[in-house]
């Protein structure tokens, strides 16, 4: 019996990065589910399961940082990984002393604006 691979969740209302990280995450041996709100994440049955989150920080609806607010309320804890087009550094810092492992931006797809 092969072992189950670990499921990496991307929410992002981007159509392109819904199509494109998961199949890269597939490359690399991860399962990988795509969902385009962070509401859409929390109605599916994938949420106790996620064991990654790549999450995206502007968002109609909810937000990235509404989103990991209510998984802490909700007792999941996932590991995020925020993600956006828009590194504003004045957002990722609070966020990442909330509990993400960090945030990357588009501008710097070489390096993570910040990583703990």
């Amino acid at each position: 019996m092969m072992p189950r691979r670990s499921l990496v969740s991307v929410v992002d209302d981007d159509e392109s990065v819904r199509e494109s990280l998961p199949d890269l995450l597939r490359q690399f041996g991860f399962a990988a589910e795509a969902f385009s709100s962070a509401e859409e994440f929390l109605a599916s049955d994938v949420v106790g399961e996620t064991r990654c989150l790549l999450l995206d920080i502007a968002m109609p609806g909810m937000s990235g940082p509404d989103l990991q607010q209510e998984l802490t309320r909700r007792r999941q804890a996932i590991p995020i990984v925020f993600i956006t087009a828009y590194g504003d550094a004045s957002v990722l810092p609070r966020l990442l002393a909330r509990g993400p492992h960090s945030a990357w931006s588009s501008r710097s797809a070489r390096q993570p604006c910040w990583m703990r």
